[in-house]
């Protein structure tokens, strides 16, 4: 099954002709750029997104990432801090962002001859909120992971099978999900938290959040590594601290991706994701 369904991503990426990869240098976009470059070769480019709400090791990592893959790589920068809408922190945040992003790609798509701008969206996203899909339909980005069927814990299977150094990779974010929907998002905040989680992971946690609320901030670790964070609890306070917050406590409920969208009402998760949101908020 898990072979037909990569079977079907290669192909379908081989009928798109040339492509260009939203690439992250995460599970996802890893296989998918990877894929990309042994169907198309010179055909597919990988373009790698620096932002200013995205922790520095991880475009570090995804050029090693790239690097060791032998993809071709080029690099733009966005500024989802200079947009107030983006800013504001409003259920469909995601949506500015990804408007911003996928306009970029499909310049820099456009200026090298190539037809297609894909991304590592996956099967379990269609299940999650994600009113950056909203963008991706908007430009007419296509995402071939997901049109295969392919869930999460497959695509790292397949990364395993093909040996890509990825596939146990902990799943990463956008910095502005840490924090409440409607607090708004700064330079300054974003710099506090990507500062607690670096002091977390040289501790040696792999998969985790720093949530802020105000002064506090709320630590979500991965269940099997809670017990080793508690008995951490001194350092992992102390590195939150040194961050910048004055409280810090352990989320008992442990690391879940998108926890801040449990306060949504599912009438808000519908309108945020919906093509004529806009048209129906100030």
């Amino acid at each position: 099954m898990l072979s037909h369904k990569y079977d079907h991503l290669r192909n379908r990426i081989q009928n798109l002709g040339s492509t260009l990869v939203a690439y992250s240098g995460g599970v996802d976009s890893t296989l998918l750029a990877f894929t990309a470059h042994a169907v198309l070769g010179e055909r597919c480019v990988a373009v790698l997104v620096l932002s200013d709400v995205h922790d520095v090791g991880e475009a570090e990592s995804a050029r090693a990432t790239a690097r060791e893959l032998g993809l071709r790589l080029h690099e733009v920068e966005t500024y989802e801090l200079a947009d107030p809408r983006f800013c504001t922190n409003p259920p469909d945040r995601c949506y500015y962002c990804k408007t911003e992003m996928f306009g970029l790609l499909k310049t820099v798509a456009r200026a090298r001859g190539i037809k297609w701008v894909i991304d590592g969206s996956n099967a379990d996203d269609e299940s999650d909120h994600r009113p950056g899909r909203r963008a991706a339909r908007e430009f007419g980005i296509v995402s071939p992971l997901l049109e295969a069927g392919l869930h999460k814990d497959e695509i790292r299977l397949l990364s395993a099978e093909l040996g890509l150094p990825t596939w146990d990779k902990p799943s990463m974010a956008c910095l502005a999900t840490r924090f409440p929907y409607g607090t708004q998002i700064t330079e300054a905040g974003i710099a506090r938290v990507r500062v607690a989680e670096q002091g977390l992971r040289a501790l040696g946690i792999r998969q985790f959040r720093v949530r802020a609320h105000g002064d506090v901030a709320r630590v979500e670790v991965e269940p099997e590594e809670m017990e080793h964070a508690w008995e951490l609890r001194e350092a992992v306070s102390s590195a939150v601290k040194n961050a910048g917050f004055m409280f810090v406590a352990q989320d008992l409920e442990g690391y879940r991706s998108g926890s801040m969208n449990d306060v949504l009402t599912s009438e808000e998760l519908v309108a945020s994701e919906s093509d004529d949101f806009l048209k129906r908020t100030p």
